[in-house]
């Protein structure tokens, strides 16, 4: 069984949110930690949970290069089925960087549960740093079922602002720039923005999109 970490809000949440980590930061990470909390001050559940070869480093294993994101699909989809076994009510899925790319595969995989209502990607790595021509990561994004938020550094390595300009992405994302954000969303030390003032904005944009995508009960 998968271990599931809440941070939850102090009432009824708008949906729940199952939140994968990225390729090298654990669940519980600064950056983890601190979307769930805001999350939660936005009245959204935050589940998160550990893909294997994560936990295996949390015990004292190798710290091997993660699986390819498609091999991770499968443990995603497991850590999904336990929480809508314990759950009621309206769900999204998304992670941080891979985890975000893994839970848009998840979304295209096969037909969704009917509770599942889309998917926050939160730095979606559009493509390897430095490799923009022709490794372009567009696939899982076209494929999903559902609608996906994504939430992007203006500066972000794998995916910038001026890049994705220039591409026409699939209508059924939308896509919010966090200002002079890297793929942590941290700005520069001269910009007005701050670490805290950009997982704000984010955690905003997903609570809006949630009431988006949830219908009335």
């Amino acid at each position: 069984m998968t271990d599931l970490h809440w941070t939850k809000p102090d009432s009824k949440p708008t949906a729940t949110l199952l939140l994968a980590h990225g390729a090298g930061a654990a669940m519980d990470s600064p950056f983890m930690n601190k979307i769930a909390d805001k999350l939660a001050a936005e009245g959204i559940a935050v589940v998160r949970f550990e893909f294997a070869y994560m936990a295996q480093r949390r015990e004292g294993g190798s710290k091997r290069p993660p699986p390819k994101a498609d091999k991770l699909v499968g443990e995603y989809q497991t850590a999904l089925k336990q929480l809508m076994g314990i759950t009621e009510g309206p769900l999204l899925i998304g992670g941080k960087s891979m985890g975000g790319r893994v839970a848009a595969m998840v979304a295209g995989n096969q037909t969704p549960p009917g509770r599942l209502k889309g998917v926050v990607c939160l730095g979606y790595p559009f493509h390897a740093t430095g490799k923009t021509e022709g490794d372009w990561r567009l696939g899982p994004l076209e494929a999903s079922n559902r609608r996906i938020l994504i939430l992007q550094g203006e500066r972000d390595p794998f995916g910038s602002q001026v890049e994705l300009d220039a591409l026409t992405l699939p209508t059924a994302i939308e896509l919010h720039y966090l200002e002079d954000g890297n793929h942590d969303f941290a700005p520069r030390g001269r910009s007005p923005a701050t670490m805290d003032s950009n997982l704000g904005a984010a955690a905003k944009h997903i609570a809006a999109f949630a009431k988006t995508v949830v219908k009335p009960a």
